[in-house]
């Protein structure tokens, strides 16, 4: 018979927290970041993947607002990425926040097409993951996205994280280029037990020289 676990729900709404590393940073989410984020979009024209959810210039306030609403309801975190020089690079959060039972979700994140697959990314994501796990102590960590999205699918599988399932006919997709149509959502995670490995992997993966 296994032993309960008796723990303390995290604090709701999250608080506020800045992550430093040395190739940038995650500061909290601010509207004084719109007009990097604008740019940050255009960079690729992010907005046009039928399979992401990535903010328009146009959309970018209200969703910046959206997220910040959702933090003051407790079930968000939300940052802005910025590279080496201080510039809003992108978007991340703590999202699907499961107070009681100590678990979230990393995602609804984007980067500018000039810094992904750069160290920038692995070392946001080992940022994240070591606050949840060694600040907030949590319990579990989910990644979440589109069955069709395979450059997201392969970025999560070398965070270490392993396929839970994947839920069928989950979402509704809205983007214009797949109105009505139904997304297969993909869901991935790394458990407490197992972060020690991944946080090793991931010093690992910064440590590489890079050839790209």
């Amino acid at each position: 018979m296994s032993a309960a676990v008796a723990m303390t729900p995290l604090p709701s709404p999250l608080p506020w927290v800045s992550l430093a590393g040395g190739h940038g940073s995650l500061v909290p989410l601010a509207p004084s970041h719109h007009d990097d984020l604008c740019e940050a979009t255009r960079d690729g024209e992010l907005w046009r993947l039928w399979y992401t959810a990535v903010p328009s210039p146009e959309g970018m306030r209200a969703e910046i607002d959206r997220r910040l609403d959702l933090h003051a309801r407790g079930s968000m975190l939300p940052f802005a990425i910025l590279d080496s020089v201080g510039k809003a690079v992108g978007m991340t959060t703590y999202m699907n926040i499961d107070a009681a039972n100590r678990r979230l979700e990393i995602g609804s994140t984007w980067y500018r097409r000039s810094v992904q697959r750069t160290a920038l990314n692995t070392e946001c994501k080992l940022s994240l993951l070591t606050h949840a796990f060694e600040s907030l102590d949590c319990i579990a960590v989910e990644f979440r996205t589109h069955f069709m999205n395979r450059q997201s699918r392969r970025g999560i599988e070398r965070l270490g994280a392993r396929l839970d399932g994947i839920l069928r006919s989950h979402q509704i997709v809205r983007h214009p280029q797949a109105e009505g149509s139904l997304r297969d959502t993909c869901v991935y995670s790394i458990v407490a037990h197992e972060w020690p490995v991944v946080k090793a992997h991931l010093r690992h993966q910064l440590a590489r020289p890079r050839t790209h």
